[in-house]
């Protein structure tokens, strides 16, 4: 609940910023009720809001909203829901319940961690996406409040405590280093997709290293089992 409750404080900063680039009430809310990944509405928002193309802007959002994917990957073995309810599921299916629920030990701790944290947020994100857009005047820059970084802040929180092994560590390190990197460079949305190619990059690395730790070893062992034959032709 205190990661719905952080989290979701900052849809007041999207219905301000998303009233500011031009977008109707009902516009607004239909985002955050439909859509429901606040990076990628405020992609769309704030590309419309510098000007871009409506296609170009969703475009952006949409790749934004891919990394969802991944999570659902995951969270669908480790939450093993009925057929009927996965649809549903899918729609929580973000940063926060993601880092939430694999920080639970049982599958009984991830549905209840997921559950609670996608219901609270999803509320509070709704509700605050209301105010904030009738509210845009009142409230002025969002910048001042700083709510725009309480998400990202409470995802880090949740990520930082998960990264035990050296493997975990290199993952996000390589991740940083790529999102960053291409951030000045593609579209939005395209840097996070580039950034999650670091955990295959690490695993085929490990593979590498290890097929070459086993070719070493086989070697070895050959080389001592040669000795040893003619030792004992000798």
């Amino acid at each position: 609940m205190g990661v719905g409750i952080a989290v979701g404080l900052s849809g007041f900063a999207f219905g301000v910023t998303s009233a500011g680039a031009g977008l109707t009430l009902l516009q607004s809310c239909a985002l955050s009720l439909l859509v429901f990944t606040g990076a990628s509405q405020f992609a769309l928002v704030g590309a419309l809001a510098a000007g871009g193309n409506p296609l170009t802007a969703a475009a952006g959002a949409f790749f934004l909203g891919v990394r969802n994917t991944f999570y659902g990957l995951r969270l669908s073995q480790l939450l093993a829901l009925p057929r009927y309810v996965r649809p549903f599921a899918a729609q929580w299916v973000i940063d926060e319940t993601t880092a939430v629920a694999l920080a639970q030990p049982t599958r009984r701790g991830v549905r209840i961690g997921f559950t609670v944290t996608g219901l609270t947020l999803y509320v509070l994100w709704n509700l605050t996406t209301l105010l904030g857009a009738l509210g845009a005047e009142a409230i002025g820059d969002t910048d001042t409040w700083g709510l725009d970084a309480a998400g990202p802040a409470c995802f880090l929180a949740l990520l930082a405590p998960m990264l035990r092994t050296t493997r975990e560590r290199a993952v996000a390190a390589i991740a940083v280093v790529l999102g960053l990197g291409f951030l000045p460079l593609l579209p939005a949305g395209v840097p996070v997709l580039i950034a999650a190619l670091a955990a295959p990059a690490v695993l085929w690395f490990e593979g590498r290293r290890a097929g070459r730790g086993t070719a070493a070893e086989s070697a070895g062992e050959s080389g001592r089992g040669t000795t040893d034959r003619k030792g004992t032709d000798r």
